[in-house]
């Protein structure tokens, strides 16, 4: 098959990029930084530039004629409160997180229309299901990215082209370095620096990006997606449906224990 993936420089995207390689997949990753490696082509894109996302597709047709697979996983973390995020940062998490996917999708799409067959997978998060404290834009932007999801399953299916969210809980990597942080004023200051803390405590005991690269595998021998697939640690994952079973003020107090907010 080939397949295309987004963020592929370091952490989950290099990981599924030499797996999926190494199983003599035909791969090309895009990162803003070119990538050195034996099993996939890398492609310097910036996927926040529609030019250059057209570029880069229109470089992989160059020598495929069909692209089967899109896995859309460049993103970025924000951590901050809401009172004090701003304008530009909050607008510069959702042009990576929501837009630069939408315009991945849009590139691919007409090729595999053409061909009749096409899946694609939305790299989300467990916390697109939760307002996340410090973390709130991130998961709006997450969460947005999952209706879009949605709503795309229902546009393109008469082509066979399948697409699904794929929820992540915390995995191993060196996401700290590509988070914005907002400037903490002192009314939240206290607080956030023991969420900080808990947050790369729970990245640093994370999944590894093998087992996602494992589990996409899976993903990709089914034949018809649900719009939603979870695979992070049991701890992470059972928020999901505890919020919808529990009492909603259950649920808040069960959630600022977990986050040390008490």
């Amino acid at each position: 098959m080939t397949i295309i993936i987004t963020g592929t420089s370091s952490g989950i995207g290099f990981a599924l990029a030499e797996y999926f390689g190494k199983k003599g997949h035909k791969v090309y990753g895009l990162s803003r930084k070119h990538t050195e490696s034996q099993y996939f082509k890398s492609i310097p894109t910036d996927v926040t530039d529609n030019i250059a996302v057209q570029n880069a597709i229109a470089e992989v047709l160059k020598t495929e004629t069909k692209i089967d697979i899109l896995i859309n996983n460049a993103g970025m973390g924000m951590v901050g409160a809401v009172e004090d995020s701003t304008k530009e940062d909050i607008l510069k998490l959702f042009s990576l997180n929501l837009a630069g996917p939408v315009q991945m999708m849009s590139a691919v799409l007409p090729n595999m229309r053409e061909h009749k067959f096409g899946k694609i997978i939305n790299v989300s998060s467990i916390g697109s299901e939760m307002g996340l404290p410090f973390r709130g834009f991130y998961s709006a932007s997450k969460s947005a990215l999952d209706k879009v999801t949605e709503a795309m399953r229902y546009e393109v299916y008469p082509w066979n082209i399948d697409v699904c969210s794929l929820h992540l809980g915390d995995i191993k990597t060196n996401i700290a370095d590509n988070r914005v942080i907002a400037q903490v004023s002192q009314p939240y200051k206290n607080v956030f620096d023991k969420v900080y803390a808990l947050m790369n405590s729970h990245v640093n005991d994370g999944t590894e990006p093998l087992e996602v690269a494992e589990y996409i595998e899976k993903l990709l021998a089914k034949n018809k997606w649900k719009a939603h697939y979870y695979f992070g640690k049991f701890g992470q994952k059972i928020g999901v449906p505890l919020k919808w079973i529990l009492p909603q003020g259950t649920y808040e107090n069960l959630m600022k224990k977990y986050n040390k907010l008490d």
